[in-house]
């Protein structure tokens, strides 16, 4: 497990001094935040994992309730019922629940293997998938949204569910996305339209892109120094904190720094494939789930890194989607806390 935790230290100390650079606000909540994380880590760890496994489908109709709650009487931010707010701290369910929603599905695939082929059973994965999903969805939070389906097709894909089915699904899926068009706000319809085509309104949807590509050409290569990066500082760049906490990092610590923090990302990824290998192996129900727990957080970890980089650097459209352990947030931090203290 030190393996896993040593990267995640370093990386939520170069996420520290980011924000530290930016507002000294954020770098006190953010330390707090992380001091939750870890308290939340070793409280997990003292109860156990096979307490949560055991209990995977309690946590997974709790949450869904929490979900629907959310939706209903949550504290709207810009138009998103996200949050409920517990006045010490906003309690973000769509996020706390990703870890919850691998164990429930890890454990229940891991459990019937010989119902796998049953087309009732394989239904119900779906409808299990797509309830949360569709709340999360309507939110609105479609980067959460996404980072959901990646877990649930990560898993079914190297379940023992048929490949045929599986790609049949996705084809309809896929063929269907027009139809989806219909169903976006209109900021995020915005958002699309100005990844395809930044020159429609530079000032306007694109804006947000087009100050993340800046930002990160500013910091060079050793970057402008901590706290001396005036893209982020004078916000210029919005979301600084969050959605653009890569390109305000690469700003204050250049290439050097956006490297270090990717080949940390690097590290972690291997460590991570390495126990998905052990566990391949391991076809006992107990080696099963570990598998596909392992799968399911690599999948979540890995959506979440690559599209929020992808989007800093203007290569894929804005999805509100925040960077692990750099972006502020304290739902996030012991989420990835409680993650690892669930990690076989």
């Amino acid at each position: 497990m030190l393996n896993l935790l040593l990267p995640t230290i370093f990386l939520l100390l170069f996420g520290l001094f980011n924000l530290l650079g930016i507002k000294t606000g954020f770098a006190s909540t953010q330390l707090v935040n992380i001091c939750m994380g870890f308290i939340g880590y070793f409280v997990i760890k003292k109860i156990g994992r096979r307490f949560f496994e055991s209990n995977s489908q309690f946590f997974y109709w709790s949450f869904l309730i929490i979900l629907i709650v959310t939706y209903i009487i949550g504290y709207e931010v810009k138009g998103s019922k996200r949050w409920i707010d517990l006045y010490f701290f906003n309690f973000q369910a769509s996020e706390f629940f990703k870890v919850f929603f691998i164990v429930f599905f890890a454990s229940l695939i891991a459990k019937s293997q010989k119902k796998i082929d049953d087309s009732f059973f394989v239904a119900k994965l779906f409808g299990y998938f797509l309830l949360p999903t569709f709340i999360i969805f309507k939110q609105p939070d479609l980067g959460n949204a996404m980072v959901y389906v990646f877990i649930f097709f990560g898993i079914l894909f190297f379940s023992n569910v048929s490949k045929k089915l599986i790609l049949s699904v996705l084809l309809i899926i896929i063929l269907s996305l027009p139809f989806g068009w219909l169903f976006l706000k209109d900021y995020q319809k915005a958002r699309f339209v100005s990844f395809v085509n930044p020159q429609i309104d530079k000032a306007g949807t694109a804006y947000n892109m087009t100050q993340a590509i800046i930002t990160i050409g500013s910091g060079k290569l050793l970057g402008n120094g901590l706290g001396l990066g005036t893209q982020a500082k004078l916000y210029f760049l919005p979301e600084n904190q969050t959605d653009f906490a890569f390109a305000s990092l690469v700003e204050q610590f250049g290439f050097l720094g956006g490297f270090i923090v990717i080949l940390l990302y690097g590290i972690l990824i291997f460590f991570l494939g390495s126990k998905l290998v052990k566990y391949s192996c391991d076809h006992s129900e107990e080696g099963r789930y570990k598998f596909y727990y392992v799968l399911g957080f690599l999948c979540f970890f890995l959506v979440q890194m690559l599209v929020n980089i992808g989007m800093n650097l203007g290569l894929l459209p804005i999805a509100g989607i925040a960077l692990p352990l750099i972006s502020y947030g304290g739902s996030a931090i012991v989420t990835w806390m409680i993650g690892l203290a669930l990690m076989p």
